[in-house]
């Protein structure tokens, strides 16, 4: 009885290393529209801030262009562009998102416009860490058509691979406390902002943006 309860548990786990490994892939995006439309020039929008943090906004949006000029793009200015929807009356992140796609190809000339979100922005004070988190979420939309052409989500953190093990409870509980009154004094979340665009925005990652036409790797794709 044994023998066959033993030969039956072998036959068993490859079936389910097998269905966990199909669980945990993650499934392919469909490129087809973002190839069709061969998006040569992106208007990023300023973010919407669903964070506590006033400066969020800003500060996710002053680090958006690097890497999508890095990923292939010409990217208009951000500081140009809140500039010229001032001009017109727009300051609120939520009016200027609902600009008509067609009219921001008007004003700007360009071939997308990519909408963000910021999800969560800030220090986090917890009994042993104060932590810094953003989440920034994005779409790219094509201005001729309004059809999307991509979408992500991205998050970094201030304590990635980080050790406490060290110095006791009470050192941690210290470390913590300082962590918490530098983070509250300086902006701690400001380079967190451009590690996670750059990890939402850069491309070449698994179902991240794809490469755009000043890029070298933009016909290897």
């Amino acid at each position: 009885m044994m023998p066959r309860i033993l030969k039956l548990a072998l036959c068993l786990v490859p079936a389910m290393l097998a269905v966990g490994c199909a669980s945990n892939k993650q499934a392919a995006y469909d490129y087809t529209a973002f190839k069709a439309a061969k998006p040569r020039s992106i208007v990023v929008l300023p973010p919407l801030n669903d964070s506590p943090e006033v400066n969020a906004g800003n500060s996710v949006y002053a680090q958006v262009t690097y890497p999508l000029a890095e990923a292939g793009y010409y990217v208009l200015p951000v500081a140009v562009v809140s500039e010229t929807f001032k001009q017109n009356g727009l300051t609120d992140a939520h009016d200027i998102q609902g600009v008509d796609p067609k009219k921001l190809s008007e004003i700007f000339g360009a071939d997308a416009a990519l909408y963000m979100s910021i999800a969560r922005y800030g220090s986090t004070y917890t009994v042993i860490d104060s932590v810094s988190v953003v989440s920034v979420k994005a779409k790219l939309v094509d201005l001729k058509t309004g059809t999307l052409l991509w979408e992500g989500a991205a998050s970094a953190s201030s304590n990635e691979g980080n050790n406490n093990g060290g110095g006791g409870l009470i050192g941690a509980l210290v470390a913590a406390a300082v962590k918490q009154i530098i983070n509250s004094s300086t902006d701690a979340s400001h380079p967190i902002a451009g590690v996670a665009n750059s990890r939402l925005l850069s491309a070449g990652s698994p179902n991240g943006l794809l490469y755009g036409p000043r890029s070298e790797r933009y016909l290897a794709q």
